[in-house]
């Protein structure tokens, strides 16, 4: 079993955030910010994984009160640089588990993070503590990549996603347990460490969109809407990853 706060420790808290560009971009956020404050319709949201708070706090500085779960502990303190606890409050804990009230109009799961939980049981278990902490006909939303198994060669176990300048990201697959772990490789004059290059893995599980809709059903939600990105283009067959958008239709067993 991965350690969740080893991997998510002190350097890489220190290195998450990428202001101004990638998904820290404007062109990234902006969306993002605007689709989930149209499903939060003026109450509460509660995000998994706050992070850092690249989504929890513009979403905060649009006018959306914001709470947030997260397990690293040197997440958490990242994020209390920006923004202190009664603004956005968060609570310490795995989010299939914790606890932060009842009563929130939207549930947030951004950048592929319901795969950081690596087994089907606990993927399930963190739909129904969305549920849990959802009102009535309350917004669970997941944002999800696509597993890119077509481009897997026969044969071979991993692919390279991308290769531009100062990156490189090389996924490796273990197809019988829907496992994923990706390498990146950062390197070049411009690391901030000093260091020629750095390396990084995260394991995944990764999850087929008609997957991710059943464990929805299971915690009592149905699926409204689903996006290729936030800018609420089409969802195709040849589309890398997805936003999706569950309602809650039946309230939660009260069990976990």
């Amino acid at each position: 079993m991965v350690d969740q706060q080893q991997l998510w420790d002190d350097d890489a808290a220190a290195h998450y955030d990428t202001p101004g560009v990638g998904m820290f971009s404007p062109e990234v956020l902006g969306p993002t910010v605007e689709v989930l404050a149209d499903l939060a319709a003026g109450g509460q949201a509660l995000e998994f994984a706050v992070g850092t708070g690249r989504v929890a706090v513009p979403l905060l500085d649009a006018g959306v009160p914001v709470s947030g779960i997260e397990l690293s502990h040197a997440m958490i303190a990242r994020l209390r640089t920006k923004v202190d606890a009664d603004r956005l409050p968060v609570v310490q804990g795995d989010m299939t588990t914790a606890d932060a009230g009842t009563g929130f109009a939207l549930v947030v799961l951004v950048f592929n993070t319901i795969a950081n939980l690596l087994d089907q049981d606990a993927q399930v278990r963190c739909f129904q503590n969305a549920a849990r902490h959802l009102r009535p006909g309350g917004s669970f939303v997941v944002e999800l990549w696509v597993p890119q198994l077509r481009s897997l060669p026969p044969g071979h176990g991993g692919t390279v996603e991308v290769a531009e300048p100062g990156y490189l990201l090389v996924d490796s697959y273990d197809t019988l347990n829907q496992h994923v772990v990706s390498h990146h490789v950062l390197f070049g004059p411009d690391l901030a460490d000093g260091r020629e290059a750095r390396i990084e893995r995260t394991p995944h599980r990764y999850v087929w969109p008609s997957e991710l809709d059943l464990m929805a059903r299971l915690a009592g939600f149905e699926r409204e809407s689903r996006w290729a990105d936030w800018d609420r283009s089409p969802f195709t067959a040849d589309s890398r990853s997805h936003v999706s958008v569950y309602r809650l239709t039946s309230p939660p067993s009260g069990r976990m």
